[in-house]
């Protein structure tokens, strides 16, 4: 560990969300000085998704705000981390580009991240160090996201072997295609997760059961476009008084939110089983889902991060440049499908 305060300044423009902040990091702690997000959720509602060359537009218009908000009036910054991949193409490079020039132009050393290994590392952002000591090697990860879903056999920081992933459509995306048929905003894992907490149980008839896809096959990889059709055919064969009706949109939430924390929870821990692995650590946007903390929290001891490090930001980010501080990069690029 570091025994001076070492500060590094994290930027994450990988999909959607304009992310800085600054943490400064020595052998007893990490200390959060800024973690500015600026989302353009409201932009990209009505697509029901991200428009990627619309989300690049608003991180060239927003980058340099959220930089200077960040970093305050601090100038002794140590390091910088970029995310890289994986992500959309056009917006890692937002973030590369503005990383780059501050590099050069303040002659500070860069550290390109992957946003996979970023999600996994932020259980380390609360209670460092002790978090490093609490968490035992080796690690079964589960990255679960709009954009990612996979299981990661972890060694240590930095050793790490993919071991599991999604075939088809990750956890977050099949909520927000569920969320289109239900006429639900996006980003549709919240609003699933709100409609699914107002279902009353008592006395309500209507009965709907979905495919846990691939929950028993003996590979720890995942498939949840089937889900998602699932629900559509459903839907198309309700009435319309039916499938307008709350009682019909809630019940098909808690079910769409039951089958996919079903099949996580199951796949992991079969992980863990066959691994012999002594901890289990959560990340990405869809650990922050309630429900699912609760369920495997129940099932075994998880580590997962504040929810407001489940979903993207650049504290993670500078966190994961940190370890990787004294690596030796010979250029930074864009990379859409980075493997861990």
């Amino acid at each position: 560990m570091a025994t001076k305060n070492f500060k590094i300044l994290g930027i994450d423009t990988s999909c959607d969300d304009t992310c800085a902040a600054l943490l400064e990091v020595n052998n007893r702690q990490v200390k959060i000085l800024s973690n500015v997000v600026s989302s353009q959720v409201k932009l990209h509602q009505k697509y029901g998704g991200v428009y990627p060359f619309l989300a690049k537009r608003e991180h060239q218009k927003n980058l340099s705000l959220v930089f200077r908000k960040a970093a305050k009036d601090v100038f002794d910054i140590d390091l910088i981390g970029v995310t890289s991949g994986p992500g959309l193409e056009p917006c890692l490079w937002q973030g590369i580009n503005f990383a780059q020039n501050l590099s050069e132009k303040f002659e500070i050393p860069i550290v390109p991240v992957n946003h996979v290994e970023a999600h996994i590392l932020a259980n380390f952002i609360d209670g460092f160090p002790k978090s490093i000591k609490s968490i035992k090697f080796p690690v079964v990860c589960l990255v679960v996201s709009g954009g990612h879903t996979g299981l990661i056999l972890m060694k240590d920081i930095g050793k790490y072997k993919l071991i599991g992933e999604t075939r088809d459509d990750a956890a977050g995306e099949c909520f927000d295609k569920v969320a289109r048929i239900l006429d639900l905003s996006y980003p549709g894992g919240p609003a699933i997760a709100a409609a699914a907490a107002k279902l009353q149980i008592t006395n309500y008839k209507l009965q709907i059961t979905l495919p846990r896809p691939m929950i028993n096959q003996k590979n720890y990889d995942f498939s949840f476009s089937g889900l998602k059709t699932a629900v559509l055919y459903n839907y198309r064969t309700q009435p319309e008084k039916i499938r307008k009706s709350k009682k019909y949109v809630r019940a098909m939430c808690s079910e769409t939110q039951q089958a996919v924390i079903d099949v996580l929870i199951r796949k992991t821990l079969k992980a863990a089983r066959d691994y012999k692995v002594k901890s289990i650590i959560l990340g990405g946007g869809v650990a922050a889902n309630e429900e699912l903390r609760k369920q495997f929290k129940k099932k075994a001891e998880v580590f997962v991060p504040s929810k407001v490090f489940c979903t993207d930001n650049a504290a993670m980010v500078a966190l994961t440049a940190f370890f990787h501080r004294s690596d030796n990069f010979k250029s930074i690029k864009a990379e859409s499908n980075l493997r861990i």
